[in-house]
């Protein structure tokens, strides 16, 4: 069973992160993203809080002496997830998915081009099939292209598209944090940080109903409790092993989708979503295979 809880736990994040979706998606004609934003950053402290807590590392764990470093990871991070609401009120959550599905092969570029990491030949590969795979899903908007900026689908799609850049742009920010930052203080000072940059937004904010409010509460509690099943998830389980299981998460949009919202993917985004998962998985199992032979040390 021990075997199993790496994997279940990487499963279990990936629904509660589609429940959040949901209710961003229901919130959509009536609450800005940057409301949004603020209640998932905030209310996601109650969870975390309790887990650093609970791991015994309230004091400890949350020392950190380059508060700088969190401010830049939660300003891209903000603007990854208003970008990333704001797309999912005008697209279908499967489309929204599959489109920022790109944030994990940008990232492998981003971490050849900022990092200096090695990224071999086989890696570029898969990561160019990928994008080919990106460009499937996004292809029934790019002859809309000149309705871009009139809110409709088109805009959606391209919020998406711009928010996987962020989401790279900020795992790198998180790889170049953990090499002095423990989980915990990146986890927690991100939620503080994001609250605080989304209060920015506040002039435009509105008076939310009780049931508006308990939404919103709603998705900051469950990306609370997503990023804690993902935290035990990588710590029970190696990444080479998790990391697959992402793509459970277009289950949990289509299926949520469909019942919930009456939506159906449309075969570019099945198309696209397999070929996009197909790189991803070969990149993780390229990997793994090559950690396995190498000597060790």
């Amino acid at each position: 069973m021990s075997a199993l809880l790496g994997p279940l736990f990487k499963v279990a994040s990936t629904l509660s992160f589609a429940v959040m979706l949901v209710g961003v998606k229901l919130l959509a004609d009536r609450i800005p993203s940057g409301e949004v934003v603020f209640f998932r950053s905030a209310f996601a402290l109650l969870p975390v809080v309790a887990m650093v807590a609970w791991q015994g590392e309230l004091r400890e764990g949350l020392k950190t002496a380059r508060p700088g470093g969190h401010l830049i990871r939660s300003v891209v991070g903000v603007t990854a997830m208003v970008l990333w609401f704001s797309g999912v009120q005008r697209v279908s959550l499967a489309d929204s998915l599959a489109i920022t599905y790109a944030a994990p092969l940008l990232t492998v570029a981003l971490a050849a081009l900022l990092l200096g990491e090695t990224v071999r030949w086989h890696r570029w590969s898969a990561v160019a099939v990928g994008f080919l795979g990106v460009l499937v899903v996004l292809s029934p908007h790019l002859g809309d292209v000149d309705h871009v900026l009139d809110g409709g689908a088109a805009t959606g799609a391209a919020m998406c598209f711009a928010s996987a850049f962020f989401m790279a742009f900020a795992q790198i920010q998180v790889r170049n944090l953990t090499s002095t930052e423990r989980t915990g203080a990146i986890v927690v000072y991100f939620s503080i940080g994001s609250a605080m940059v989304a209060l920015l937004t506040a002039p435009w904010w509105v008076m939310p109903s009780l049931g508006d409010l308990a939404l919103l509460i709603m998705t900051g509690i469950f990306g609370g409790v997503g990023q804690i099943f993902l935290t035990l998830g990588y710590r029970h389980a190696d990444a080479s092993v998790i990391a697959p299981l992402e793509y459970t998460s277009m289950l949990w949009a289509i299926g949520t989708g469909w019942w919930v919202f009456g939506e159906w993917p449309t075969s570019a985004v099945l198309v696209g979503s397999a070929i996009i998962i197909g790189s991803g998985v070969a990149i993780v199992l390229r990997e793994r295979a090559l950690g396995l032979k190498r000597p060790e040390t």
